[in-house]
């Protein structure tokens, strides 16, 4: 991979694994009518996202694969779900009600677009950042003055003569 690339798979993963503990934790925080789950339940949902946001970062992706940014925000939110599930002490069982799985189809939608956004974004930061550097980076220009040969001064008598010489006078001297 290059680097570009390699920048957008990091920043994927991170949007990827935050946004999908953000989702769980708004999720929960809703079916659990307001509370928040617990420091073990955070803990782990942490831990959790953090692998996800690793492995998505770890895949190649092509820059338009349509299915592969929707199917990690499902993984993710699904994986989110589960551990907040398990680990929250709330009364909330891991089944999906018909409301929820609505709930999650939206929040994958607008989370795939905000990371496809981010994505370009990301892209022309690189781009600007990139040319900011070459320009500060790139060696100056310093105009001098090229050597010249030609006289400065040029004697206005010896023009004058040459001048006069080309008449045709051309001879030997005269002994006058």
């Amino acid at each position: 991979m290059s680097s570009r690339l390699e920048v957008l798979a990091w920043m994927r993963g991170a949007a990827v694994g935050s946004l999908s503990g953000a989702v769980s934790i708004a999720a929960h925080g809703i079916a659990a009518g307001g509370i928040p789950p617990t420091e073990a339940a955070a803990v782990l949902l942490l831990a959790a996202c953090a692998a996800v946001g690793a492995a998505v970062s770890a895949l190649r992706v092509r820059e338009r694969d349509a299915i592969f940014l929707p199917a990690a925000m499902t993984a993710g939110q699904l994986i989110g779900h589960t551990t907040l599930g398990v680990a929250s002490e709330h009364t909330h069982s891991l089944g999906l009600s018909a409301p929820m799985i609505a709930a999650h189809i939206a929040a994958i939608a607008v989370s795939a677009a905000v990371v496809r956004a981010a994505e370009r974004a990301c892209l022309r930061a690189l781009a600007a950042v990139t040319r900011m550097v070459l320009a500060v980076l790139a060696p100056l220009r310093i105009e001098i003055g090229t050597w010249s040969a030609t006289p400065v001064y040029r004697a206005k008598l010896s023009l004058w003569l040459l001048a006069g010489a080309a008449a045709g006078t051309r001879g030997p001297p005269a002994l006058v």
